[in-house]
């Protein structure tokens, strides 16, 4: 769609804020100013294993976990929550690249150098086969396409699910992880090096077990980077 003809889409059906529906002028995807001041952003001070910003005095979840590092630019609460909300059960679409847009410009410097100078490539969560015949669109997937596209680096769908258990959202830790309730395998080559990307970090299984498969493929090193963090 071009730009006249957004504008003038946008005076028939004024846009909203994506996350608390207030009215926008213009036709550009954006948050209403008081929700791009109430983004739950996250301190650069975070642990770079699980991407909390702190332990609680307790050991590092991710210890044993198969990828190097992992980040999220912003707490999975308020702003950000609606927003994943948005994209995962309304199925707004549009909010991949805004959300990917946050992710890019808020990127740690040592890992936008290794997106610019190649050393990465961008490899999305896969869907659970069910839950993506359900919506008929995979979230994880429009972030990583989106992140992709901005940054301009090779997206490699190469993971797939074999697993049909029950929505993981109110397991616990324990359940989460429970055998047999996420299976990831290769379905092509993987990269030598991979930016894994998924919409919410929770308690880091599923990233876990996609990191395992893309190393059991023959990748070197994964960098989980998700859009939002569960604290």
């Amino acid at each position: 769609m071009s730009a006249v003809l957004a504008e003038i889409v946008s005076l028939v059906a004024p846009p909203a804020c994506p996350a608390c529906r207030a009215p926008l002028t213009g036709a550009v995807l954006r948050l209403c100013p008081t929700c791009s001041g109430a983004m739950p952003w996250l301190t650069r001070r975070a642990c770079p294993r699980c991407a909390l910003p702190a332990h609680a005095g307790r050991p590092c979840p991710a210890a044993g976990a198969a990828f190097a590092r992992a980040w999220s630019p912003v707490a999975y609460d308020g702003v950000a929550r609606e927003l994943v909300g948005a994209l995962k059960f309304r199925g707004a679409l549009a909010l991949a690249g805004l959300m990917a847009a946050q992710i890019a410009a808020n990127l740690p410097a040592d890992l936008r150098a290794a997106l610019r100078s190649g050393a990465l490539t961008i490899v999305p969560v896969p869907p659970q086969p069910r839950r993506r015949r359900t919506r008929g669109f995979d979230p994880a997937a429009a972030l990583a396409g989106s992140l992709a596209a901005r940054t301009a680096v090779p997206l490699a769908p190469c993971l797939r699910r074999r697993d049909h258990g029950a929505r993981a959202a109110g397991m616990g830790r324990g359940a989460r992880r429970a055998a047999g309730r996420l299976v990831v395998e290769p379905r092509a080559p993987a990269p030598p090096r991979a930016l894994l990307v998924d919409d919410v970090h929770t308690t880091g299984a599923t990233l876990d077990a996609c990191a395992r498969a893309l190393r059991a493929g023959g990748c070197g090193e994964v960098v989980a980077v998700s859009y939002a963090r569960t604290l």
